[in-house]
């Protein structure tokens, strides 16, 4: 082993000195030298402690900067939130339930329940199955309507009532459904949208054709006059500007009730008769009654 470290070390001395420049007069004493100082240096155990600090420098000069500085520096501590921190962190948790807590209540409250539904209809009826006259004057009262107002009729028409002033159970049910109505506040929301069902002509029709099984008796195949001029008054009074005249019309004349013919041709003659009657047809298929609304009203006129 010395001898290898001698020769390796002589090796290179002998490079050092012909990169600098340096001529070795004497090989043997060279080495002779050289043999020497190695021996010296290993009693004095110089030659071990050398190459362990070799050692640990080529240690240290393989490790990245990274490691180097994570093993020399001390590990940095996490920041403890202070109290204010925690309270924030608390509220904003607990906002956020919150919000996701209404936003689950209030659509649960805009999805339609028959249970609830069932439980409003209760509040007029009481125990029966009925809303009467009675439980109508309050529903009316609770929604802001009067029970005269058109808005009444439409609600009928969509309920499918088949007797003036009550609503069955079913006929609420099935109706309140259609509307995804089940309190009040839902049905008071939803009366603009009934008033503007009679803004279309179609629904205006079919109304009007229901109006007049709505409000006869059942008994009856026709309308009694007074009945009839009550529901062409919500239907036509603000709309046909010749109903006063055609009410004066009825008051005076002989006529006690009318049937569902006269009825129907009543709204085709407001649709289609201009207000001066200059574009009726006496000879056209009118029923009497217009023929006799018609003559007065020229007699009036002249």
């Amino acid at each position: 082993m010395q001898s290898d470290a001698v020769s390796i070390f002589t090796a290179l001395l002998q490079l050092l000195c012909y990169s600098y420049g340096f001529q070795l007069n004497s090989h043997q004493s060279t080495l002779a030298n050289f043999h020497t100082i190695y021996h010296t240096l290993n009693r004095l155990n110089l030659t071990e402690d050398v190459s362990q600090d070799e050692h640990q420098t080529g240690s240290l000069r393989s490790c990245s900067s990274a490691d180097c500085y994570s093993k020399t520096m001390p590990p940095r501590k996490k920041r403890r939130p202070t109290t204010g921190d925690d309270l924030s962190a608390k509220k904003s948790r607990h906002d956020s339930m919150y919000r996701k807590h209404e936003a689950s209540r209030i659509k649960t409250e805009d999805v339609f329940s028959s249970k609830r539904c069932l439980e409003w209809f209760y509040e007029y009826s009481g125990s029966d199955d009925v809303v009467g006259p009675e439980g109508m004057e309050k529903f009316c009262e609770d929604i802001g309507v009067e029970p005269e107002n058109v808005v009444m009729l439409v609600l009928a028409w969509k309920l499918d009532a088949q007797n003036m002033g009550y609503f069955t159970l079913q006929e609420w049910l099935k109706g309140m459904g259609a509307l995804q109505c089940d309190t009040t506040e839902k049905l008071r929301n939803s009366l603009e949208y009934l008033r503007s069902v009679l803004n279309e002509s179609t629904h205006f029709k079919l109304i009007y054709r229901y109006a007049f099984d709505f409000a006869r008796e059942k008994d009856q195949r026709s309308l009694d006059i007074n009945t009839a001029k009550c529901m062409l008054g919500l239907l036509f009074g603000k709309t046909w500007p010749l109903f006063p005249v055609f009410s004066q019309f009825l008051e005076q004349s002989k006529y006690k009730v009318i049937n569902k013919d006269q009825w129907c041709n009543v709204l085709e003659f407001s649709k289609t008769i201009n207000l001066d009657l200059s574009n009726y047809d006496e000879d056209g298929a009118w029923p009497v009654l217009l023929d006799e609304f018609v003559e007065w009203y020229k007699d009036r006129q002249s």
